[in-house]
């Protein structure tokens, strides 16, 4: 449902729920979003009841409402890294990482971005924060000023999306990181990845990734997630093929995020 509505959404879609409930907040100008209205969904456990409301004149600043500071600590120490609005206090210790998404997708809350978060702490415990960092589907560049904060370098980040780009450059200088920003397309042919790679994406894209991986370059290490629980297999198979060997999974919310290593170095 979620990534059926992010394409029926250009102003941006965020998720909770409860005790029985799902709830989807979408966001878009007047006749700009399709008119839901009530009706019957059937799923694995049956049929659910499906109700649509529409929201104030103010949606446009009501994503920040949802917007609230998360911390993601490593399972190996007492790291933390911090992620919030600039509207939020920060911390006094640990990383923090202030992140305005503007127009573009990521606030750091979503659990996919957690559990990279938190696989990326492991790695900087290990003291493989270093060298170069690719981050795939950069978004509003979480990951990427997180990785810069952690200490590699050079990073570098990709999004397909403009608004993606210049929200990514924008918040790299509010936190004044040195991280680099384009858009690519990884369908295409481009400079090598770098020797560590984060990629949040839907499962079709990080299968379609492994795809388009050049064997002869693959990275040394890859943290992964955007995929659900139950998409686990069919992405490790992916990379499998390549040498990259699935070494952690960790699952938040019916989410599923993977650390992968190169056998072959």
């Amino acid at each position: 449902m979620l990534a059926e509505l992010t394409v029926l959404a250009p102003g941006g879609v965020e998720e909770s729920s409860g005790e029985g409930f799902v709830e989807f907040a979408i966001y878009g100008a007047e006749g700009e979003l399709p008119d839901i209205g009530e009706l019957e969904a059937v799923t694995a456990e049956g049929a659910v009841s499906v109700t649509s409301t529409e929201v104030a004149d103010d949606w446009a600043d009501r994503w920040r409402e949802f917007h609230r500071p998360v911390e993601v600590s490593s399972t190996r120490s007492d790291r933390t890294v911090w992620v919030g609005p600039p509207w939020s206090d920060r911390p006094v210790d640990g990383l923090s990482v202030v992140i305005d998404p503007g127009r573009a997708f990521g606030t750091g809350a979503h659990p996919t971005t957690r559990l990279c978060l938190a696989f990326m702490l492991d790695l900087a415990d290990r003291d493989l924060a270093a060298g170069r960092l690719t981050d795939i589907g950069s978004g509003s560049g979480v990951l990427a000023i997180a990785a810069a904060g952690m200490g590699w370098s050079p990073v570098e980040g990709f999004d397909t999306e403009p608004a993606a780009v210049e929200a990514a450059r924008l918040n790299a200088v509010d936190n004044g990181v040195e991280a680099s920003f384009e858009r690519r397309d990884f369908r295409e042919p481009g400079p090598a990845l770098a020797e560590t790679v984060v990629a949040n994406l839907t499962a079709p894209l990080l299968i379609e990734l492994a795809d388009h991986l050049d064997p002869d370059k693959i990275p040394l290490r890859m943290v992964c997630s955007g995929l659900l629980d139950l998409e686990g297999e069919k992405v490790t198979a992916a990379f499998d093929r390549l040498g990259l060997r699935t070494v952690a999974t960790g699952v938040m919310d019916g989410w599923r995020g993977l650390l992968m290593e190169s056998s072959a170095r």
